[in-house]
């Protein structure tokens, strides 16, 4: 099988001309056609170090933490700095900002409150989103054991753990948060057999509600971008 590569040269003139671009041309494909078998001859293959560059997720049963430490004292210190400017000195919000505690119970409502306490099912993700996404406008600045004492923190402002707690890779998968149970893999035993019916479908459909809207760009980012 043969790779052919096309090329913008310049007008030719002369028959020298002709030869020297089917000359590179011929190059090109050659090229190509020593790739990985495959591809496309373009790119390369991740190295291990940028592989691990962007292998920093947390799982649920504590795959991907790092070591490190963190207390609930040194938590509060960090949030009060970093992090109640947008979310208030007790999780309660600011502005337009999230609730991080509290909507204990509101699942069932309306419009419920999904904070670590009332919702979110793992520690990890606390730590992950925190890590990956907190502070707002300057993720990734936390160290690891920063991390871990805000994730402690936010941890006791949901009555999950107490105000002597220390957070650490080793104890991690012992937290437990207050809905963890109410997510599950679903087998599908509860769902339709056989084909989906695909007769007598409305013609058109009528939106009757809608999500609430977390509007948290600050407004002058937002101006810039209208």
């Amino acid at each position: 099988m043969c790779a052919w590569a096309s090329v913008a040269v310049p007008k030719l003139t002369t028959r020298l001309g002709v030869v020297a671009a089917l000359g590179l041309g011929l190059a090109l494909a050659a090229s190509a056609a020593s790739a990985e078998p495959g591809g496309f001859g373009l790119g390369r293959a991740a190295t291990p170090e940028e592989i691990a560059g962007w292998d920093v997720d947390v799982r649920p049963d504590g795959t991907g933490l790092p070591p490190g430490e963190g207390s609930v004292q040194e938590g509060e210190e960090i949030y009060l700095e970093r992090c109640a400017a947008c979310h208030g000195e007790f999780g309660e919000g600011a502005g337009r900002y999230p609730v991080l505690m509290g909507g204990f119970d509101s699942l069932e409502e309306d419009r419920p409150e999904k904070t670590i306490g009332s919702y979110w099912p793992y520690a990890s993700t606390v730590w992950d989103y925190v890590q990956r996404a907190m502070p707002f406008g300057e993720a990734r600045s936390l160290s690891d054991d920063e991390t871990y004492a805000v994730t402690a923190f936010l941890l006791y402002l949901n009555e999950v753990v107490e105000d002597d707690f220390v957070l650490t890779r080793e104890n991690f998968t012992e937290v437990r948060l207050p809905n963890r149970d109410g997510f599950f893999m679903r087998d599908g035993s509860d769902l339709p057999s056989g084909e989906p019916c695909m007769k007598d479908c409305k013609a058109a459909v009528e939106v009757i509600g809608r999500a609430r809207t977390l509007d948290v760009t600050p407004e002058d980012e937002q101006q810039a971008l209208e």
